[in-house]
């Protein structure tokens, strides 16, 4: 796979200041946006914007590149607070003796990168920085398995990091360190009638749709059905005052399929509405193709049929599409947004009285024989659970017990308690008073930054097509940022204020409902479909023999887990599946002890 943006920088020479200026001239940065001047080079992936307006012209006039240049002459490191928009950047300054490196708030564009005394390189794909090894780090194999992805900044490459959302690194005389520059701060207090936040919500979204539209001769949506991408699909067609062309995928398995809700929306803008339905014959041709398209192992199930969704618009024409991701985890539409509330009611319980429950809801009390206590003992015993181990209860690995599922020996170099620290260290990024907006905070990093961003990234990459994302524009996340927690989350009532600034705009089939998004039937058909079964079967005993996996565990999922609960074992036999292509791709690496 080819990278965007890369270098390679000797610390030696930089700092020497007798050779530093030469490194200037030949510093080995590269990206369709690079600019030098005498004594600094910048390189730029992706579309930043600078919030002074003064500034802006000149990025207009100069291009980005030499724009951030001049801008980080006069500001240094403080340059970052002085950008939005989404953007990958690299700096390397002979005067100040320095390597600065930045991404965006939410890691719409990524860096990557591998530091020693000698050299720091990077790029914006772990697996092309320059000098890299072959040697895999097995915690990230087991961070894959665990989160279905791989949290930054740890990447599947040893030695190698991911910058996380919303951070820098910025290597000098005294190292290397990653800094935070955009504050998780939320103004809780803040009080605005709900008729004049609703009038700027709505123009919030369509302006950040007409940013993402600028430079473009057609620009389609992803079109789930749901409240998002209905409403992202509705605001393009009144920017371009043309009909959305609209991208829909459905499934042929009941309770997956949401095309019906697509259409009713479809409807209701007037979109120029495509359909396409993905079948087991599809995967089989594309998952090798998308497991491997990625830079390390990645399981979101939703990668593949938002690559087929990219390709259609790619050939129907389109240069762009416009996602809808960032709503729930900026408005508060995740279902456990509800479900954490409630058990956080526990907490009221007076400390006496929950002395007296809790001995009451162990795992050999009687209770839990009687019909309806079960569950009582059961919601005691996860509201004791302190967030955010709580979003874990039910994980799927620890569920299955990794001493189970993993070779003794991979387990033995591996920390079980890792994921754990990672969660908590993110936990305690964010100091909101409330639960609800704690728990946003959280999700842009997991859900967005990590899961859903690289997602639709790699379908829109492999299909050719670039992806805007109006619902992260910087001026909605500051406005959300600003709302009332119970706006988002009243009582159990999911994204209150997103669903009632719409009401009247959207169809009310679309506010009403769930959504589920582009979800995907794979332990289903792996049961049903032949080809496929023998797809997954052959890929997950190839897996076990490289001594990640326990073979009797592939065993047991195979033949008797997947048949018996094909929804829930189906993520398991997925995960695996991709990890298995992901590591064909890249042909024998070693996972390091």
């Amino acid at each position: 796979m080819k990278d965007k943006l890369s270098g390679q920088v000797d610390l030696t020479r930089l700092l020497d200041p007798a050779s530093a200026p030469g490194l200037i001239a030949d510093s080995g940065l590269r990206s369709a946006l690079v600019a030098r001047d005498a004594t600094a080079a910048c390189a730029i992936l992706g579309s930043p914007s600078f919030h002074d307006p003064d500034e802006q012209r000149a990025l207009r006039a100069s291009g980005p590149a030499a724009a951030l240049l001049t801008s980080w002459q006069r500001n240094g490191v403080e340059l970052c607070a002085r950008i939005g928009g989404s953007y990958a950047l690299a700096i390397v300054d002979a005067r100040r003796e320095c390597v600065f490196l930045a991404v965006d708030r939410f890691a719409i564009e990524t860096l990557c990168y591998r530091a020693d005394d000698s050299a720091l390189s990077f790029s914006d794909r772990a697996d092309c920085v320059p000098g890299r090894g072959d040697q895999l780090d097995p915690q990230a194999i087991f961070d894959y398995l665990y989160f279905h992805m791989i949290p930054a900044p740890r990447t599947v490459f040893d030695g190698v990091r991911r910058l996380p959302a919303a951070h820098a690194l910025l290597v000098d005389r005294q190292g290397a360190r990653e800094i935070r520059h955009w504050p998780l701060r939320f103004d809780e207090q803040h009080r605005l009638p709900f008729e004049a936040s609703r009038d700027r919500f709505r123009k919030l979204i369509l302006d950040g749709v007409a940013a993402q539209v600028d430079g473009h001769q057609r620009v389609g949506a992803f079109l789930s059905g749901g409240t998002d991408s209905s409403t992202v699909a509705g605001m393009l067609g009144q920017v371009t005052g043309q009909p959305t062309p609209a991208y829909s995928i459905g499934f042929a398995a009941e309770g997956y399929d949401e095309m019906e809700y697509a259409r009713i929306a479809a409807k209701h803008f007037g979109c120029q509405h495509h359909e396409y339905y993905v079948t087991p014959a599809d995967l089989l041709d594309s998952i090798p193709a998308v497991a491997q398209h990625h830079d390390q192992p990645f399981g979101n199930s939703s990668a593949l049929p938002a690559y087929y969704c990219a390709r259609i618009a790619q050939a129907d024409g389109c240069t762009k599409m416009l996602a809808g991701d960032g709503g729930d985890e900026l408005f508060g539409g995740n279902s456990r947004y509800a479900t954490q509330r409630l058990f956080e009611y526990y907490h009221a319980v007076p400390a006496g009285l929950r002395r007296l429950i809790e001995p009451l809801c162990t795992d050999d009390s009687v209770l839990r024989r009687i019909p309806g206590l079960r569950q009582a003992t059961g919601y005691v015993r996860h509201s004791r659970v302190p967030m955010p181990d709580r979003l874990q209860s039910f994980n799927l690995l620890m569920q299955l017990d990794p001493a189970k599922v993993l070779n003794a020996d991979f387990l033995a170099r591996i920390d079980l308690v890792e994921p754990s620290k990672h969660m908590q260290a993110t936990w305690g990024e964010c100091r909101a008073p409330s639960l609800i907006n704690r728990m946003l905070a959280y999700d842009w990093r997991y859900t967005l930054a990590d899961s859903d961003l690289p997602k639709v990234r790699g379908a829109t990459q492999m299909a050719g097509i670039a992806v805007g994302y109006p619902l992260l524009s910087d001026g909605l996340t500051d406005f959300s940022m600003t709302l009332p927690a119970n706006w988002k989350l009243r009582r159990f009532k999911l994204r209150w204020f997103f669903k009632e600034a719409l009401r009247g705009y959207l169809p009310d089939q679309i506010i009403t409902k769930s959504k589920k998004g582009f979800g995907l039937p794979f332990g289903v058909w792996a049961t049903r479909h032949p080809a496929l079964q023998e797809f997954a079967d052959d890929s997950l005993k190839s897996l076990a023999t490289r001594g990640i996996v326990r073979a009797d565990f592939i065993q047991r999922l195979l033949a008797e887990h997947l048949p018996e609960h094909p929804g829930y074992y189906g993520e398991m036999v997925w995960i695996l599946t991709m990890l298995e292509h992901w590591l064909r791709g890249q042909g024998s690496p070693e996972v390091s002890g």
